[in-house]
């Protein structure tokens, strides 16, 4: 684990309560940068930089779906696999209100309520992925098998080109 000082996040605390070798990697937040922005400052390739979306179902279920930085998610796709309507991106403040972050650092581990997670499959194929630490300009680095073994995702292919 590195020693760089940073406030600590949910994420941080339940990554090293669950004892998980990570890295931390603070960067410039840049407003909208996105994974693109991440990956720049880090030299890191953005498809191995993976986002965290709060997204709902048709009937307001929240979910999370980690996916690629360079790749979008059909959630029509995703829809049709989990036998519902329509799934969309949430508000801003309603994934705040669903997860505990905000937007631009909201991390998959120790969100404010359990929700479901959906990993598309082709991240697990990665040696190494970058994940927000729960915090704007904040990424954590970890093999993605520890990712499947904390979190227990149902593993989906729903990546489409960005």
């Amino acid at each position: 684990m590195s020693k760089i000082k940073f406030s600590m996040t949910a994420a941080i605390r339940f990554l090293r309560d669950h004892q998980i070798t990570f890295n931390i990697h603070p960067y410039p937040y840049e407003e909208h940068g996105g994974t693109a922005h991440s990956a720049h400052c880090l030299e890191v390739d953005e498809h191995c930089v993976i986002k965290t979306l709060i997204m709902e179902d048709d009937r307001r279920q929240p979910l999370i779906v980690l996916m690629h930085g360079d790749r979008k998610v059909s959630t029509r796709e995703l829809a049709r696999l989990l036998g519902v309507k329509t799934i969309h991106p949430c508000e801003p403040t309603t994934a705040n209100k669903h997860s505990g972050y905000l937007i631009g650092g909201t991390s998959p581990f120790g969100t404010r309520k359990q929700i479901p997670v959906y990993l598309e499959t082709s991240i697990l194929d990665l040696p190494l992925i970058y994940i927000n630490g729960g915090k704007r300009g904040l990424l954590v680095s970890l093999v993605p098998s520890e990712v499947q073994r904390l979190l227990q995702p149902t593993l989906v292919n729903v990546a489409i080109e960005d």
